[in-house]
């Protein structure tokens, strides 16, 4: 092996394993102390995460309109994806509500925001955020409207999510500056949000059932490889600069993200299918991440 190669696997070695290791810790724990995430995630989704957004859209190095055409690029890959698999789920024999959000709305949060960041710096950070909020909001516009078209999508403007992106936002364009013991607090809080999410999906983890393997496999080759080939067939049209398009790969490879868990559970959408497509899709990204990080790095 080559000196490059062993510098690649260090590389590939450093990014996985802190995310790794703090999702083990949550696995870990809960197998021995069975832990209820309720609250500690609702406070994360309320408090800590808009923190985060609004700390990195409000620091003076963000500069929107340079994350314009990964946005797009990414927000794309969301809605073509559904597109793509959609002719797919009559051969797996799986209604489309169950399987596409899954396979739409990936784990862009828990594992994508730390993962881009390890794997380039923390410079990186501000399009992971982007990358984070383009997902989100289509999740809960797009994907909420997927599993009931009598969703109301004024209610999105009532998350803190929504509010901490609206107002960063608005600072990114005003160019104001927080007082520095301001910024520091919202810093402070912004740095929790990560470490816990990655922890909660160790917490997850414990709950999987392996009943429904079959369709965990299918959701967990699917979601890679739709976003994967959409990422390759958008980049002649987007051009977007070598480091750009690394983001959006490791964007594109993405396993579903656990809120689709959730946000069945809460509309009744066979949550038993869909834990399995996503805890099973977890497990498969230990995969494909490396093979993409092998790429891009």
């Amino acid at each position: 092996m080559d000196i490059f190669s062993i510098s690649v696997a260090e590389r590939i070695f450093q990014t996985i394993f802190p995310l790794l290791a703090i999702v083990s810790v949550g696995y870990f724990y809960a197998r021995k102390r069975p832990t209820d995430m309720a609250v500690a995630n609702k406070i994360n989704i309320d408090i800590f995460t808009p923190a985060l957004i609004f700390s990195v859209m409000s620091a003076e190095s963000f500069d929107l309109q340079n994350y314009y055409p990964l946005a797009l690029a990414a927000g794309l890959i969301v809605i073509l994806s559904g597109i793509l698999i959609w002719p797919l789920c009559r051969i797996i024999g799986v209604q489309p509500k169950t399987f596409l959000p899954p396979m739409m709305f990936t784990n862009s949060g828990n594992l994508g925001i730390p993962l881009i960041v390890l794997a380039f710096g923390e410079a990186a950070l501000p399009a992971a955020v982007v990358l984070f909020l383009v997902e989100n909001l289509l999740h809960f516009t797009l994907g909420l409207y997927i599993l009931d078209n009598k969703t109301r999508l004024r209610n999105l403007l009532k998350m803190p999510m929504i509010i901490a992106t609206i107002a960063g936002i608005f600072w990114s364009y005003s160019h104001f500056t927080l007082p520095s013991a301001l910024q520091t607090f919202i810093d402070m809080l912004g740095q929790i949000a990560i470490p816990l999410m990655l922890f909660a999906l160790g917490v997850r983890m414990t709950s999987i059932d392996f009943t429904h393997w079959k369709i965990g496999l299918w959701g967990a080759i699917l979601a890679p490889a739709s976003g994967l080939i959409l990422a390759l067939l958008l980049q002649p049209f987007f051009q977007l600069e070598a480091t750009h398009f690394g983001y959006l790969l490791i964007f594109a490879a993405l396993p579903p993200a656990v809120l689709n868990y959730m946000v069945s559970e809460r509309y009744n959408q066979e949550p038993h299918l869909v834990a399995a497509i996503v805890l099973i899709g977890n497990i498969g990204s230990l995969l494909f991440i490396p093979i993409v990080l092998a790429f891009v790095l």
